[in-house]
Formats: C-alpha cells, structure tokens, sequence
C-alpha cells in the first residue's frame, strides 16, 4: 500500500541503532546510504526488495523534528515470537514502553501486537495477523 515511510530524525545516529535493532526481528535491514541531494537519513527494507522503505532522516525544510501526536507507524512481523523479539529490543535499545506484546481481540482474534516510543517519542506498533507480512 505504501512506498516509504519517514520519521524524521533529531539524533539520526541514536534512532540508527534503535531501529537496526527493532527491525532486524522483522526481516528488515539497513540499506546503502544513498545521496539523492536530500538531508542525511538511514532507511530499511527486507532484503531484496525495492519497496516499501522505512527511512529515519533530518527534516528537508531544517526545522527541528518532532513527534506527531495521534501518528503511528505499524510493522508487519512474521510470527508472534518476532513481536515479543522487536518489543523487548525496542525497550532494551531506549525506547518505552506503551503496551506489552499480546492478543488485542478487538482488533480481531489473530491480532498479536506491541506498542512502544522511539527515543524521540515516535509511536510504533509492531504486529503479527493472518495476511501480514
């Protein structure tokens, strides 16, 4: 459905390592920095593929970055054991916690999710269903 997705980045180095660590569990890996002009980012993708790419960079207009509040970024995971790994590395690496790993049945019986900030106070949910992934 989608192409990208940016976050942008006040520490780029801090949410490099963070997200290296929270998207390995998920099949996602850090790819070649590339130079197409913009300010410096960092982006992931499974290996192999072209779309879609997670990226974390400095903001184009040069304006500090923030967080938005009611913004989320969803990550498929491949297995429930995946959400679990992703969550704790997340907590481990400086994020915090905004809900542990579990069944959430309102979203549907299959639905095995995880919820967290970035360092920079980004909310992430990483989630493992039938037809994801």
């Amino acid at each position: 459905m989608f192409s990208y997705v940016i976050l942008g980045a006040r520490d780029l180095d801090r949410l490099g390592g963070f997200y290296d660590a929270v998207l390995a569990p998920l099949g996602l890996e850090r790819e070649p920095p590339a130079d197409d002009g913009g300010p410096a980012g960092i982006g992931w993708r499974r290996p192999g593929t072209r779309w879609p790419v997670f990226y974390v960079q400095r903001p184009w207009n040069g304006l500090p970055a923030t967080w938005g509040n009611g913004t989320q970024v969803s990550f498929a995971a491949p297995s429930r054991a995946a959400v679990d790994s992703a969550w704790r590395a997340a907590t481990a690496a400086g994020g915090t916690d905004e809900g542990a790993p579990g069944l959430r049945p309102p979203y549907g019986t299959d639905y095995y999710g995880a919820y967290c900030r970035d360092p920079e106070g980004n909310k992430l949910c990483i989630v493992h269903a039938d037809g994801l992934g």
